[in-house]
């Protein structure tokens, strides 16, 4: 295994992919870069991005060409039937439909069973593996993110989970113990994110010497 020599160049790099990683709602249906290429960054995060005892339980379907569409398809239909009649659901079908106009979805899972294989394993921390597996997954999410920014590539967080859920697995033939965390549509970017407000820093970082 190398060993990585860090310098300010470096620190640079990974500071500037971090700072321009922004939420972009409106996408292009195209990339800059080829499905395999996509496909490598997406799996380069799932082999290197920590997890708590290394449980390796983040999962991770992607979504392109019609499942995309089916995906979005399936989203507004729920929502709609949630809704009911009584209320005006265009904003929600606009909104949907703008997701959907993108090149593809990104899917985060967590794989049920080892986490609860791990709960018995060490009941002490049973109650703690949920919420480090919701930590696990949060750093594949940004780790994707961040490195389709680098290429370009604009993408947003949605969270359409539970709703979704039965509907999508049976739709994908997803495996019943992944549970939904989060949705990534993303694109190379139609419109840049406005300007972005920052609270007060020192307010949030302690420093006891």
């Amino acid at each position: 295994m190398g060993i990585f020599k860090s310098d300010k160049s470096n620190l640079s790099s990974f500071q500037n992919a971090v700072e321009n990683r922004r939420t972009i709602y409106n996408l292009e249906q195209e990339i800059s870069i080829s499905d395999k290429q996509l496909e490598e960054i997406i799996a380069h995060a799932i082999k290197h991005v920590p997890s708590s005892f290394n449980s390796q339980s983040t999962r991770i379907v992607l979504l392109l060409n019609d499942n995309n569409d089916k995906f979005w398809e399936i989203a507004k239909e729920t929502l709609k039937n949630k809704m009911g009649a009584d209320r005006d659901f265009q904003p929600t079908a606009d909104k949907i439909d703008n997701f959907k106009h993108s090149y593809g979805t990104i899917l985060f899972y967590e794989d049920e069973e080892v986490i609860e294989g791990l709960q018995n394993q060490m009941p002490n921390y049973a109650e703690n593996f949920s919420i480090w597996s919701t930590q696990t997954n949060a750093m594949h999410q940004f780790a994707i993110w961040t490195a389709l920014s680098t290429e370009g590539i604009g993408a947003s967080l949605q969270h359409y989970n539970p709703l979704v859920d039965t509907a999508v697995t049976e739709a994908f033939d997803i495996p019943k113990n992944w549970n939904l965390m989060a949705q990534m549509p993303f694109g190379n970017i139609r419109q840049e994110a406005g300007e972005k407000s920052f609270n007060d820093v020192d307010a949030r970082f302690l420093v006891r010497k």
